[in-house]
């Protein structure tokens, strides 16, 4: 028997450990499975060159829970140890086996899979655990070793009578950590961090009924069996190429990732990179409309197939967060914990190959089936327009895939725009102007008042088309967006101007006096216009440049603008050329002539759902009356 004092440099790394090396206890789990999986993956690597001499079989990870004596075990066939090795790596703290495996076999095991790097993980234990018991036996032909430590800087280790290859830890569950002893708690654990690990990973068993032979008997009843229950999948689908895929593979992965989804992904990227780094992965695109929630079902990180986190932001685009997947990686950054990823260049170049690839995908898709691209637009455009505007070689991109709807449901690309709408919607200054709706059926007649102009209007409705157009407009020469109810058509798109009149510029101020002491509201600007007769007498619309500082502060942009708090101003356009102008300027009785304003102002609020409450309530009282009369 050997007796000795862990080699530590500060006498109170204990505790340390216990408080302070994760961030959060059930971690241990996740570290005493990724050592189990390296030391089984050592042991392939080893009799892959020759330097063991056995056959590898298919070894597993068993994790059990023994209530009664207050342990938890997790046993692996793998590579072992000697007592030699129990004092290298055990007892000096922070000296990874991983780490020295790797340098010592770098050019023949760099694609083992082999995961820990910093030899603090098995440390992890003495979070939970009183006293931690290690019996391994190593693959050389020499004696088993137990290691016991009570979490101070002493130790035992002595010869045991272990006779199978491999490493079983023995946690000694403290108090307050009872938790770790039950089943339910210990399966959510595994299932989270350790889904996919590439070694079968037991826990417990399972009841399972075998299928009946083809000619079994009619009252043949199925035979039901035990069998050890693997909670793992060790060849998730990012593991394999595309070629090994089919569309339905991808599908039920997906399911597997997100169990409580129900709606099917609409397509899914396969990442797959050795260099300049190493990644894989599958990114899916699932439905989402307007929607901004980049909270939800996030994209899952790993590190050689072991679970590290859903905080992905650093390394996958910001535009991107709206998807779902997983990325695995070797190469990305981790600190002790494996929790928080530090910015430096090898993530950049992630980011950047990742926003590459999906842009590349988008192009693709459109180029091999258009038409099934523009059925996916809604639910996809939410990420294309999120992505242009915030990553520039996205941006460079997407004139190839960015599509431009129509109020009319037809799409176009922008040379495809340029090349149909241009020639009828530029002005007298030789900009392009292309109108857009946000609400096809709050904006119809101001829709239809372009379309009878010959216009075309683009239906461009989700929550950061403030920001898309802002940034259209400062990259691409003399275009302009205007929404279709910020002015009269004739001001959207300046031509020539050929109106006539019917009222002198005294009768026009004479109105537009009449029409400002009758509605008495700051929240309105009276223009008097020469419009055709056929049009409105009085419509509003709100400028521009004001709407969209407005639709900015509500998708989060408003406060880099000033624009915090942005009072509503609306433009009140009269029609000189109207039946309505004339006879108001016709009308003497003061009281008549407010009550017409006044409807026609309802009327034009009305059409721009600006009419509420008991104004809303009294126009619809006062226009029952009139039918009445």
């Amino acid at each position: 028997m050997t007796k000795g004092n862990i080699n530590v440099s500060v006498d109170n790394i204990f505790p340390l450990i216990k408080k302070f090396l994760y961030s959060d206890h059930e971690i241990f789990l996740r570290e005493l499975v990724s050592n189990a999986t390296d030391a089984t993956l050592k042991l392939k690597h080893l009799i892959s060159i020759g330097e063991a001499n056995m056959e590898y079989g298919n070894p597993q990870i068993e994790i059990k829970i023994n209530k009664e004596e207050r342990t938890l075990h997790i046993i692996d066939q793998g590579i072992g140890m000697t007592a030699g090795e129990v004092e290298k790596y055990i007892n000096q703290v922070a000296f990874s086996g991983a780490e020295e495996f790797l340098e010592k076999y770098k050019d023949s095991a760099k694609d083992s899979g082999i995961i820990g790097h910093f030899g603090l993980g098995f440390y992890s234990a003495f979070m939970v655990a009183e006293k931690v018991e290690i019996l391994t036996k190593s693959y050389k032909d020499e004696p088993a070793v137990r290691w016991i430590c009570d979490g101070s800087p002493e130790f035992t280790l002595e010869e045991t009578d272990k006779t199978e290859r491999g490493t079983e830890i023995i946690l000694h569950i403290a108090d307050g950590s009872e938790e770790f002893l039950e089943e339910f708690r210990i399966r959510e654990l595994l299932t989270k961090y350790n889904k996919f690990m590439p070694v079968p990973i037991k826990f417990g068993t399972k009841k399972e009924t075998l299928p009946l032979p083809e000619d079994a008997a009619e009252d043949a009843k199925p035979e039901t069996v035990e069998v050890d229950d693997i909670i793992n999948n060790p060849t998730p689908a990012w593991t394999k190429t595309p070629s090994e895929l089919s569309a339905e593979d991808y599908t039920k992965f997906y399911h597997e990732l997100y169990p409580m989804q129900f709606e099917e992904p609409l397509f899914n990227i396969h990442l797959n990179v050795d260099y300049p780094f190493k990644m894989t992965g599958i990114l899916y695109f699932p439905k989402l409309s307007n929607s901004l929630n980049i909270e939800k079902d996030k994209i899952q990180l790993y590190q050689n197939q072991v679970f590290v986190t859903d905080e992905v932001k650093g390394i996958v685009p910001d535009f991107l967060m709206l998807l779902r997947g997983v990325i695995d990686s070797p190469d990305i950054p981790l600190n002790v914990s494996r929790s928080y990823l530090q910015a430096d260049g090898a993530v950049k170049k992630i980011s950047s190959y990742i926003t590459k690839k999906v842009a590349d995908k988008m192009v693709s898709l459109i180029n091999e089936n258009r038409d099934d691209y523009e059925k996916k637009w809604n639910d996809i455009k939410i990420v294309i327009e999120y992505g242009m505007i915030s990553e520039d070689k996205f941006y460079e991109k997407s004139d190839k895939f960015a599509l431009y709807p129509n109020t009319d449901g037809h799409f176009y690309l922008w040379n495809e725009l340029e090349e149909k709408l241009k020639p009828m919607q530029t002005d007298t200054n030789g900009n392009f102007v292309i109108l857009y709706a946000t609400n096809a059926d709050e904006q119809h007649s101001y829709i239809e008042s372009a379309k009878e102009k010959g216009y075309e209007v683009l239906l461009l409705d989700s929550p950061i088309v403030p920001h898309l157009i802002q940034k259209l407009e400062t990259s691409k020469e003399k275009i302009s967006f205007a929404r279709v109810d910020a002015d009269h058509i004739n001001n959207l798109i300046k031509k020539e101007d050929t109106s006539i009149s019917k009222l002198n510029e005294t009768e026009k101020e004479s109105l537009k006096k009449s029409i400002e002491e009758t509605v008495n509201d700051k929240t309105f600007t009276v223009q008097v216009e020469d419009l055709d007769s056929s049009e409105a007498p009085f419509l509003i619309t709100q400028p521009e440049f004001m709407r969209r500082m407005k639709d900015m502060q509500a998708t989060g942009g408003g406060g880099m603008f000033g624009m915090n708090g942005f009072p509503e101003m609306y433009n009140l356009v009269v029609n000189s050329n109207s039946e309505l102008a004339s006879e108001l300027l016709k009308t003497e009785n003061e009281e008549q002539k407010a009550s017409k304003i006044k409807h026609a102002l309802d009327l034009a609020k009305l059409s721009q759902n600006l009419l509420k409450g008991k104004d809303l309530s009294d126009f619809i009282k006062r226009s029952y009356q009139q039918l009445s009369v």
